[in-house]
């Protein structure tokens, strides 16, 4: 099997490089991404740059250029739930839009011709429920929503949990990864660690200190996933 695996930023790419064996650099005239061996499956990765457009446009010439068989977007989000931790995984279940919408007739978080929620591929959903009934694990699933701005004050969460009173955290790239994904009918994952929990005035300096204790092994998870795919 083909995967690709999408992170916004360096830091979060290089966590994810970090569980790749015969990892290489390979440079395009449009991006770099490297190419790898996880398990028995070739695995490409990349960085797209933050926020949807740099995502969208990232994983559009990925998907094109390599064909993979399954995009899985890696990283971190925000927590937008009681139920969430800092360094709690949430695998996406549904993912959508929490800054789009396209007019009367139209719902809060919908794309034009895009279903309201983008949701991944059963099969890899299972094998993500049987790593989470391991001793001590930390995934949980629900709603991640997507948007251009980095969340940080209680009344820009309570607008969210308004239009998705069960979201469960934040970002800005997984509904465009998601969303190119769709248009190209190329199954996709989202799992994201909780890196911040926006609205409670800490979530910045929550943010930037996450960053220099983050343990590798909240992202080998992914590596785990990838392990049990046939």
């Amino acid at each position: 099997m083909k995967i690709l695996i999408i992170a916004a930023m360096r830091k979060e790419l290089e966590l994810v490089l970090h569980q790749m064996a015969e990892c290489k650099e390979i440079e395009t005239p449009f991006l770099k991404y490297y190419q790898g061996v996880i398990g028995s499956h070739t695995v490409s990765a990349c960085q797209c740059g933050i926020g949807k457009v740099n995502a969208a446009l990232n994983a559009q010439i990925l998907i094109e250029a390599l064909k993979p068989d399954l995009v899985i977007n890696s990283g971190v989000a925000g927590g937008l739930d009681a139920s969430m931790k800092i360094g709690d995984i949430l695998v996406a279940n549904r993912i959508c839009y929490h800054d789009v919408w396209c007019g009367p007739g139209t719902q809060v978080g919908q794309a034009d011709d895009c279903p309201l929620y983008f949701e991944p591929r059963h099969e890899e959903i299972l094998i993500m429920e049987q790593l989470a009934k391991q001793p001590d694990s930390r995934i949980k699933f629900g709603l991640l929503c997507s948007g251009d701005k980095f969340i940080s004050k209680s009344e820009e969460v309570n607008e969210i949990k308004r239009n998705f009173a069960d979201a469960l955290g934040c970002d800005m790239e997984s509904a465009a990864i998601a969303q190119a994904c769709y248009k190209r009918g190329v199954p996709f994952m989202a799992v994201r660690v909780m890196s911040d929990m926006p609205g409670g005035g800490e979530n910045i300096s929550e943010y930037q200190n996450f960053w220099a204790e983050a343990p590798c092994k909240t992202f080998e998870i992914v590596k785990d996933l990838i392990n049990k795919l046939p």
